[in-house]
């Protein structure tokens, strides 16, 4: 039996539906991204399964319960925001203690737990550090480890790496999946990034306009897109006329030949981006984009006719 289950959740603002009719499950222990350009509803989405948006209409259950009944402080939630929202005036312990102050746990058990935590995300050494000495990612991290300390049955993300530069977001990708992996706990996260989406889910749901536009692994909806909206919104691609029908072809999986090919052109970008080469080409196709891998032997030049495959 599914852990969390969403049944054509629903939420209307007025005139404009928000999310329509979202159902999804997701299993113990799951990390599930909810993927979409802004104003899909992911968001919405988050904040209906926390309880900070009545939904009008459709179910959330967690273990068989129903959580829309149910209050927020109540649903057993831990929630990390994309501003962190962690207390100025209290240190990184005290910040992750906050929660269990809440819920009145002892202090022995309390001071245990937050060591435990404070461990878990590296941050055993920063226990009586200000947020405001602290770098961007060293914030995340508390923040997280408040969320976690509660031990949540769910784990709620809502951007929680927008804030970070690129080098250190790709670095918090690795330890916040690898921090999940540790703890079990089942996870969703709200993202716009396709990038972040397929490096730490096990699924993403892509959404478009409120809805769903396709729920599966994320190598499976980058090979096989259920639509020509995630198709493009999971990363680069060409629709390419051929025999009749339209292909859709990632830039990566085409390549140059000699001789024979299924289309010819001309080349008339060439950029170097330092793992690869990114290619533009003039076909009768109309302009398809070519990733090259940079293996150090010489491609084409700008100006070159060409011939690809695929």
């Amino acid at each position: 039996m599914p852990f969390l289950v969403l049944d054509r959740l629903t939420k209307r603002f007025g005139d404009h539906l928000a999310v329509d009719s979202l159902s999804l499950s997701v299993e113990k222990g799951e990390f599930v991204s909810l993927l979409g350009p802004s104003g899909c509803g992911k968001t919405t989405t988050l904040q209906m399964i926390a309880g900070f948006v009545e939904a009008t209409s459709g179910s959330v259950t967690l273990d068989g319960r129903d959580l829309l009944s149910t209050r927020p402080s109540q649903r057993g939630l831990g929630i990390v925001f994309q501003s962190y929202a962690l207390f100025p005036h209290l240190t990184a312990a005290e910040n992750v203690a906050f929660g269990l102050e809440m819920r009145r746990v002892p202090a022995a058990e309390r001071e245990a737990r937050v060591a435990e935590t404070l461990a878990l995300v590296g941050l055993a050494n920063f226990a009586d550090r200000f947020p405001r000495r602290m770098s961007g990612g060293q914030q995340q991290r508390i923040a997280l480890a408040r969320a976690l300390v509660i031990r949540p049955r769910i784990l709620l993300l809502d951007e929680p790496l927008s804030n970070l530069d690129a080098k250190l977001r790709e670095e918090m990708q690795i330890e916040l999946r690898q921090i999940q992996r540790t703890v079990g706990t089942t996870t969703i996260l709200v993202t716009h990034d396709q990038a972040e989406a397929m490096a730490l889910s096990d699924r993403i749901v892509v959404m478009n306009a409120g809805r769903v536009e396709q729920i599966a692994r994320p190598h499976e909806a980058y090979e096989k897109p259920a639509s020509a909206f995630v198709a493009g919104f999971l990363g680069k691609t060409n629709i390419v006329q051929l025999n009749g029908s339209a292909v859709s072809v990632r830039p990566e999986k085409i390549r140059f030949v000699q001789g024979d090919g299924l289309v010819g052109g001309k080349v008339t970008t060439r950029i170097f981006q330092g793992n690869h080469w990114l290619y533009q080409v003039e076909t009768s196709n109309g302009l398809v984009t070519v990733i090259r891998q940079n293996d150090g032997v010489p491609g084409p030049a700008e100006g070159d006719a060409v011939r690809l495959a695929w």
